[in-house]
Formats: C-alpha cells, structure tokens, sequence
C-alpha cells in the first residue's frame, strides 16, 4: 500500500538544497528546534536524533503560520495572474509545514508510541484546518481559475496546463465554489471527520498490541517454527506470563493459521482478528465507522455528489460507480466459482486425514497449505530457509533494479534514522548520480501500526537548476531474527517486499519537474500499478536463484523447488481474489449509502455477503472495524476496488514482460519512460498505452491468475 505525505493536504514543500550537496556540519543546538533550521545532513535526511516530542507542535504552528503568510502573498500579488506567480508558487510554498508534517506522519505510522499519540491528537485537526482555509481561499482560486481559463494564452506546455487543471479540480473538491455557509460545513465536517479517523486507527492499534491469546500447553504449538515459538515465549515473559503469548498482527496471525496443527488455537486467532475493535464499548469501532460515512455522505451533497461513491470515482479512471462495480464482477463471478473447487479439494484431504469436521474460516488456510504441499510437494518450512529477509532486498529487489534500471545502492551508514531498526541507502543511476535516498523498516513494533506501505519524507523537485531528489521509505511488519536465526519470510511476506519497492521505485525515479505531477502523485487507480508489476521479478528464474540462497549454507534454491514455486503460483487464487474483490465491493456498498440512521455494522456485511453469495468460508479481507484503508484514511475511502482496477493494467502490461523478456532492457526502458519516470504528466491511460500500445483488459487478469 501506498500513502500520501500528508494525505490531509497534497501541497508540496519549497525547495531545498540541491541533493547531493551536503552542508557544512555544525554541532546542534540543543535549544534549538531542528525543524526551523535548515537540515545539515547529507541530502536534507531529517536528522531524526535531534527530533524531540515538544518540537512537533511548536514546528507545526510556526510551519502555518508561515505558510499562511506565503498563501497571503500569492493570492495578494498585484500582478496578472501567471504560472510561475500563482501555481508554481503554491506548488512550492509550505516549507517548515511540510517538514514537520513528513517526519511526523513517518512517526506516527512506524512508531506511534504513547506520547506520538497525544502530539497526534492535536497535530492532525490542526493539519484538516489548515488544508481547508488554503483550499477555499476564494482570492487564491480566482487566479487559479483565471490561469485555466487563459492557458492557451498565456502559452503553458501539457504539463503547465496539467499541473494548473489539477489545482482546479483540487480546489472544487474542497469547496472552492461553495457559498461561505457551507464552506464553514464543510470545515466543521473534515474537522470532525479527522478526529473519528484517528480515533479508529487508535482502536484498532489498541486491540493489536494489548489483546492476546496466552498458551500454556505446549502440544498447541505443535506445527509451529520455532521461529514463532521462541518469539511467543518472549512476548508471554514481556506481558509477565508463563508459556506462550499471540497477538493478531500479520506475521504472527499468518504463522499460526497457516501453521498451526491446534484447531482450538486457530480458531481463537481468527475470531481474535476479526473481531479487531469490534468487541466491547470503548474500543468498538462502530460508532466511529456510522459516524465517518454520514460526515462523507454530506460532504458528497454539498459539493453537488448523489453520494460519497460518485465523489470518490469522479476524478480517477474509472469515472463512475458503475465503471468500477462492473470491473469488480467481472473478476468476482469466476473468482466464487474458483473458490468452491479450491474448498472441495480441501475438504477432501481434510477427510483423507480423518478430520470429521466440515471445513471452517479457520481452516481455510491450513488446509490449503496441505493441499499445496501434497500437490507440489514442499512446504512454507521447506522454502522459508531460502527467504532470508537481508538477501530478498540486496539480491533481490535492489538486483533486479540494476539489471533493468541500472541504479544502484549503497548503505549511508551513518545516515540519521527515526529507529535502530531502520537502514538508509544512496541510490544512484545508472551514471553514478544521486537518484533517491531510500529508508527500510521492516520489523514489527508495538508502537507500529499492521500492515505495509510506503511513502515520502521529501518529494522530487527539477526546475530553473534547482533538483531536488526524494526520500522515500518502505515500512513493513515481517518475522523479526532471533538468537539462533535471521528474519526468513514466507512467500507471501517476499512478494509484499517487491510491492512496496515497486511502489518505491515510482517515487524514486520520478523525472518530474513539478512537485504536484512527480512520483506517486498519480490517480489512484495506477497508484498500485507500479507495486503490483514489480512482485512478478520474485519469481523469474535468474532473479530468484540471485537471491533465494539457503541461510546456513548457501545453497542457492534446487531448481526442482523453483519450478514448484512457479507451477503453485496460481494456487488458491480463488480465494486470494475473493477476500480482495468482497472488501472492494464491501467498501463500495458503504458508501452508496444515502445515511438517514445508524446501521448495525456485522449485519450489514452479512447483507453484502449474502447478495454476493459469498462463499461463507471466506471472510472480507479486512471487515469494516480494521478496514484501515478506507476509515482511518480518506485516501482509499470508496477506493479500495482501484487495488483491482491496477491489477488489470499490472496484469495486461506484465503480458508485455511475459513476451518480449522479463528482463529485457528495452521493455524496461518503456516502462521507466512512461510509468515511472512519468508521474502524473499525462492522462494515466494515455501513458499507459504508451507503454502497452493499447489499452488493458480484463481478460488479462483472469489468466494471470488462472481464473479463466
């Protein structure tokens, strides 16, 4: 998954620096509040060890007022409005805003301990205000309006004119043409939507971190690695427990219901997961989810929307509710039909095996691994040693983007870092220049929320000699080294490596000149794009046997193993597609709600389930008290069905790949040219047909993961 710098407002900050310069050291002041001075480290890396909890709010407030001063001064120029004047100056303003703004959205994610917590409760409303007053500065938008409606005049390039047209519709989106009256609306219902959005990732972190299953029988454990064994035992001896302590989070929940032979342990870890913030009053996150939607539902009609639906589709690829709903039943109809042979083959081992029990949720995972294991004969046990987490990044990730992309990348040492656990790399092209500083975060905290995704400390910046390279970082939750062993993933856990390095190399290698078009600033629906292609290099040949190298030995992975891995990799995928297409389409019926009253949260998704006779083996992949992506966020809000909609164009423009070359130069320049590099330049399918040479379908998708 991909997130924003700021996702609450998308305004980029004032140029730096240009990378690659360092300034001269200086020691630092410890009265001195490093965010309002200018950064001395190598390529403006936020020197982090500096960084104290009482300068975030201090920064903050200096940061907008500041930016405000420069907002005032934009609006006001007594010149005719111009490019550079008005949008380009806006597309740079907000300096010390975004500075603090960047390290603390990295904070608050990855280590959001309890005094981050407090800091963020007042940090974020105070981030909706201020994205609100800029966007219905009525003085600002009139000489945006004015340089749209003269582009042509006034002699822009498509980009100039693209970069313009997206302030616009930018403004509109957030009231811009409203009347005072409900300007001030829709101030108060952002306002209050921020603080419910807060407070439902709060719950869900709550719940992840202090509900537990403590096991004392050591029969249960049975199945397990030893890996997850020892690092129960010392979360139970942490909590002051005998035995054995499991919370939900991915890796540890993943472990046991793939793993564990104990049904009575499995079943407790899916009912403990899907009843995340769901349980209880003070942590249930159902109030927070009733009263999201009514705040988005309103918000729809006052900017002229039948519903949040049609808001949310409007500006992406998709364009409508209906575009989107007939893409996802097209992938959901054999998707259903998948599943029910994939269960009926693991019904059948399970009764080969004298289970006596009708398969349960609980199940589903287990017995497909067994099913797996018999019919390709290896086992998560049996590939996991290859999977060693150092070596899936430098000889794999970081391989084949040499090979095809020629850049390189270097450990910066003695770089700044917001935790121990974090490593920071120079990454050059091709000819030895500073392309990107990229940062990896990839162990579990208590303090770090689910999941894994990536995102930007510094936006890319090219214009009248001033450069300015991103800072981008991929964070994630995998099996941390113990004592005895180093961090070995399974499959599932190196494919999520490669996506959210694909989503790292888009902002990576932006060639963009203006902040607002550069990197990942791409319509939703092709944000995934980039992430999705890139796992397929997990399993090419000559990358997989660079990388997939047994831990104690060396040993690079037997080809016969290799050729399993690729034969079951469209194993199960009925109901992988499942679990994503019934979340999608979950989160669509949400919010074509026309809210008139609270709504039962379980009952209402049993109600979807039931229209789309969802086999009830399978759950959504996220229910709606942990659906983080669309209600602790309003990035994916009516948006998670673009994870589809990108799988299409990533599935039709692999075929590209598939045909000329998986590592062909040539394909990988095209796709450097017009995807990566890109940005949001062009109209998204425009490039993407640059690239493919005609449009996607979806026909595409359905062989890639053998469904049709």
């Amino acid at each position: 998954m991909r997130k924003t710098i700021v996702s609450l407002i998308a305004l980029a900050v004032l140029a730096l620096p240009a990378a690659g310069k360092t300034p001269k050291k200086v020691k630092t002041d410890p009265n001195v509040n490093p965010f309002m001075t200018e950064y001395t480290t190598k390529y403006q890396i936020p020197p982090f060890e500096s960084i104290k909890y009482e300068h975030y709010m201090p920064a903050l407030e200096e940061g907008i007022k500041q930016h405000n001063q420069e907002i005032a001064m934009i609006a006001g120029v007594k010149q005719l409005p111009t490019f550079e004047n008005t949008v380009l100056a806006l597309d740079n303003s907000g300096k010390l805003y975004n500075k603090v703004c960047a390290v603390f959205v990295a904070l608050n994610e990855s280590d959001a301990t309890p005094e981050m917590q407090a800091i963020a409760e007042k940090f974020i409303p105070l981030m909706t205000a201020h994205g609100d007053e800029i966007y219905m500065n009525e003085a600002l938008f009139s000489r945006i309006k004015t340089i749209r409606d003269k582009a042509d005049q006034m002699g822009l390039d498509p980009v100039q004119k693209r970069l313009v047209e997206k302030y616009y519709k930018r403004f509109v989106r957030k009231g811009a043409l409203l009347s005072p009256e409900q300007k001030e609306e829709l101030m108060k219902i952002n306002q209050r939507e921020s603080e419910l959005e807060l407070a439902f990732g709060k719950n869900i972190m709550h719940d992840m971190s202090e509900c537990i299953i403590y096991v004392t029988d050591k029969a249960q454990l049975s199945g397990l690695s030893q890996e997850v064994i020892d690092g129960a035992a010392e979360l139970a001896k942490k909590r002051g427990h005998e035995g054995w302590a499991f919370t939900a989070t991915s890796s540890t929940r993943l472990a046991v219901l793939n793993d564990a032979d104990s049904r009575d342990l499995r079943e407790k870890m899916y009912k403990l997961y899907t009843s995340t913030a769901s349980h209880g009053d003070e942590w249930d996150n159902s109030r927070n989810i009733n009263e999201i939607l009514k705040l988005r539902q309103r918000k729809a009609k006052l900017l002229g929307f039948e519903t949040y639906a049609d808001y949310a589709c409007d500006p992406v690829m998709a364009k409508t509710v209906e575009n989107a709903e007939d893409l996802l039943m097209q992938i959901w109809r054999p998707a259903i039909k998948k599943v029910d042979e994939e269960v009926a083959d693991m019904q059948k081992y399970a009764d080969a095996h004298g289970a006596n029990f009708k398969l349960e949720p609980w199940d589903y995972y287990y017995y497909a691994n067994k099913v797996k294991a018999e019919r390709y004969s290896f086992s998560e046990d049996e590939i996991r040693p290859y999977f060693e987490l150092n070596s899936v990044v430098k000889n794999g990730i970081f391989y084949v983007a040499n090979k095809l992309y020629g850049i390189t990348f270097t450990e910066i040492k003695d770089a700044p870092k917001y935790n121990p656990e974090v490593t920071v790399y120079d990454v050059k092209d091709a000819q030895g220049k500073h392309l990107a500083v990229f940062m990896t975060d990839y162990f579990p905290r208590a303090t770090k929320a689910q999941g894994a995704w990536m995102n930007e400390m510094q936006s890319a910046y090219n214009y009248n000699g001033v450069v300015e390279r991103p800072i981008v970082y991929n964070v994630g939750s995998f099996n941390p080294p113990t004592k005895d062993t180093p961090s070995l993933l399974s499959i599932d856990q190196v494919e999520t490596v490669f996506h959210e390095f694909g989503h790292a190399l888009h902002g990576m290698m932006t060639q963009v000149a203006y902040r607002g078009l550069a990197g990942t600033n791409v319509d939703r629906d092709l944000v995934e794009m980039p992430s999705q292609i890139n796992e397929h290099w997990m399993l090419v040949p000559e990358v997989l046997k660079n990388y997939a190298k047994h831990y104690k030995t060396g040993e690079v992975i037997p080809q016969a193993l290799v050729d399993k891995l690729i034969e079951s990799s469209k194993f199960n995928q009925g109901f992988m597609t499942t679990e994503l297409v019934g979340a999608a389409l979950l989160d669509i019926e949400w919010h074509k709600i026309d809210w008139c009253g609270d709504i039962d949260v379980k009952a209402f998704e049993r109600s979807v389930a039931k229209r789309l006779h969802m086999p009830k083996i399978i759950e959504y992949r996220y229910r709606s008290p942990y659906f983080k992506h669309i209600f602790n966020d309003e990035q994916y809000a009516c948006g998670y069905y673009t994870y589809l909609w990108s799988q299409v164009l990533e599935a039709d423009g692999w075929e590209r790949f598939q045909q000329e070359g998986p590592m062909n130069v040539n394909v990988a320049n095209d796709y450097r040219r017009y995807i990566l590099e890109a940005g949001d330049t062009e109209d998204a399918m425009t490039l993407y047909k640059k690239f493919r040479g005609k449009e996607p379908n979806a026909k595409a998708l359905l062989r890639l993961r053998g469904l049709e």
